[in-house]
């Protein structure tokens, strides 16, 4: 049997049972998050057309804050690298103590991008920004909302992560589990690259 089917994504034939028991589950976790992609890519068209349809109401000049803004993606860049070496940590040597420490710092980083996020929320709305004020207000809660509830989602799984990581070690399921975490991590990280981008850098050009 060849070493892995999706070269670069696995746990490495030292793993053994894990490494082969995660092949499809990784493959199938990939078809989830292309399904997510194409749900983001709906928002990300949505926001394209309304981006000026802000009916007299507040816009980006009048709302963004580039610098919390810049800090969040300092913290979210940041934690997709401790995340990286979560799963650095668990491929080459089961590191389960490591594991446990990047998985920590990785969920402090997201917890400090969720409260600046949610601070900016409440800032908005509290200067006129609320989602029913434009259609370009609708497009932009929706966007950034989405991905803070999945930011949120992953915060959650992390820390049911950490309790499995304490009550049964490096157990096969976990590692897969924890293979799976690190793709949707990082993938929301693309996703963010995306806002920063289009929404927040685009909508103060």
């Amino acid at each position: 049997m060849s070493e892995s089917i999706h070269p670069g994504i696995n746990l490495g034939v030292s793993h053994g049972d894990a490494h082969r028991g995660s092949e499809k589950a990784v493959f199938g976790f990939w078809v989830f998050l292309m399904s997510d992609l194409i749900i983001f890519g709906l928002l990300f068209a949505t926001f394209a057309i309304m981006g000026n349809a802000q009916a007299g109401g507040p816009g980006p000049s009048d709302l963004y804050d580039l610098r919390s803004v810049a800090i969040q993606t300092g913290l979210l860049l940041a934690s997709s690298f401790t995340f990286g070496l979560v799963s650095l940590s668990m491929k080459h040597g089961s590191r389960m103590g490591y594991v446990l420490l990047w998985l920590i710092v990785t969920a402090a980083l997201g917890c400090g991008f969720l409260y600046l996020e949610v601070k900016d929320f409440i800032r908005m709305a509290a200067d006129g920004g609320i989602p029913q004020r434009s259609g370009f207000l609708s497009a932009l809660w929706a966007l950034v909302g989405l991905h803070g509830l999945h930011l949120a989602a992953g915060l959650l799984w992390v820390a049911v992560m950490l309790g499995l990581l304490a009550a049964r070690g490096m157990a096969n399921q976990i590692k897969t589990r924890l293979l799976l975490l690190g793709l949707f991590w990082h993938f929301l990280d693309l996703v963010w690259i995306g806002i920063f981008s289009i929404v927040f850098l685009g909508g103060m050009a």
